[in-house]
């Protein structure tokens, strides 16, 4: 029986992906550095830190890579209090309250940074409806490594094989099936290029994955 659910942010709770990018991309300017699309693709679902340490060692910038984690957090700072467009993903609100009120335990597992998921909940009220909040950046090792879902799992107090994660990106799906977790890929409009052959359950719309519809799964 499904006792917890493991949340990604970016991507399944709220869409901050354009603003990331722009971000981003400000960042590589100011850095003086060109990113393909195909390389910033293959980035998506990792922390920053570990994406800046990528980028200093594939183009041998004369800079440490909490230089850069800073430039691109300055950026998205300024972005996030001035872009009024950011809004919770269509039907998340929904999926969280209709599993709280069903009594499972709900915990953040996320690749942003600790001060940008408290932005994104306290914008949104969501603190009441979770027990814990775990940022990658503060984890030794980045999705697609399992250690923030281990971590999460152990944050809910259930056993794994009671827990279930909802990711909307490669990294993530491969992180959640290497720590032997059941896992369901968000494929949206929001998440381009992904591999979701790894999950356990894909879906396009969070109402497939209401409470009542999970009971035979598990």
């Amino acid at each position: 029986m499904l006792k917890a659910v493991l949340f990604d942010m970016d991507g399944v709770i709220v869409d901050t992906e354009p603003l990331h990018r722009k971000a981003y991309f400000l960042m590589f300017k100011d850095m003086g550095i060109e990113v393909t699309e195909q390389m910033y693709t293959s980035y998506t679902g990792q922390s920053t830190i570990n994406i800046c340490r990528q980028l200093v060692g594939h183009f041998n910038l004369d800079a440490d890579p909490k230089t850069l984690v800073a430039i691109k957090r300055k950026h998205f700072k300024y972005l996030f209090e001035n872009d009024t467009s950011l809004q919770l993903l269509d039907g998340v609100l929904d999926l969280i309250k209709n599993y709280y009120n069903n009594g499972l335990t709900l915990v953040l597992a996320s690749s942003a940074s600790m001060p940008n998921i408290n932005r994104i909940f306290e914008r949104f009220d969501l603190d009441q409806y979770f027990v814990a909040k775990l940022s990658g950046a503060d984890l030794k090792q980045s999705k697609p490594h399992p250690e923030i879902f281990i971590k999460a799992a152990q944050a809910s107090g259930q056993p794994k094989d009671k827990c279930m994660v909802i990711e909307d990106s490669s990294n993530g799906i491969k992180a959640a099936n290497d720590a032997g977790i059941y896992v369901v890929g968000y494929d949206s409009t929001h998440s381009t290029d992904q591999d979701y052959s790894m999950a356990n359950k894909v879906v396009s719309s969070f109402s497939q994955i209401h409470y009542h519809n999970l009971v035979e799964l598990f």
